[in-house]
């Protein structure tokens, strides 16, 4: 099993993706976090909080379309795993980001440029840990 070299792709992603946590901090106040997001939009607290979470998700949702019209081709998605183990990996993420105060992008994305501590430690935490997941699953047990 192969991942794709994408410097390009890779490198304008993580621009709209930084330019959207900018966006967001310098508009409301918020921190980018997709599960904070996500959650805040499930368990309403306030309907103006609602609003954006929900305009938010709705613009994540609707990218690939977006993409579609601009390239005439859809992004390619694989995902080599049964529904089943992705909505149990989905709950793992889920745990993990509640009890990590918060999620990968927030913490990588957000927390690292604001010098928080929290997520000094949280990052490379979350690094080392994917580093040995994917060597276990591709080398060790021949995922």
């Amino acid at each position: 099993m192969e991942t794709a070299f994408t410097p390009l792709m890779s490198f304008g992603g993580g621009a709209l993706v930084g330019l959207a946590a900018v966006l967001l901090m310098l508009g409301l106040g918020r921190i980018l976090g997709a599960t904070g997001i996500l959650s805040g939009a499930v368990f309403v607290t306030s309907r103006q909080e609602t609003t954006w979470r929900v305009a938010l998700i709705a613009g994540m949702l609707i990218a690939p379309g977006a993409i579609f019209v601009v390239t005439g081709t859809m992004p390619e998605i694989s995902v080599p795993s049964s529904p089943i183990m992705i909505v149990i990996g989905g709950l793992i993420v889920g745990l993990g980001a509640s009890l990590g105060s918060g999620c990968t992008s927030g913490h990588g994305i957000c927390g690292l440029s604001r010098l928080s501590l929290r997520s000094i430690v949280a990052v490379p935490t979350f690094m080392a840990t994917a580093a040995i997941t994917v060597y276990l699953i591709r080398h060790a047990f021949g995922g």
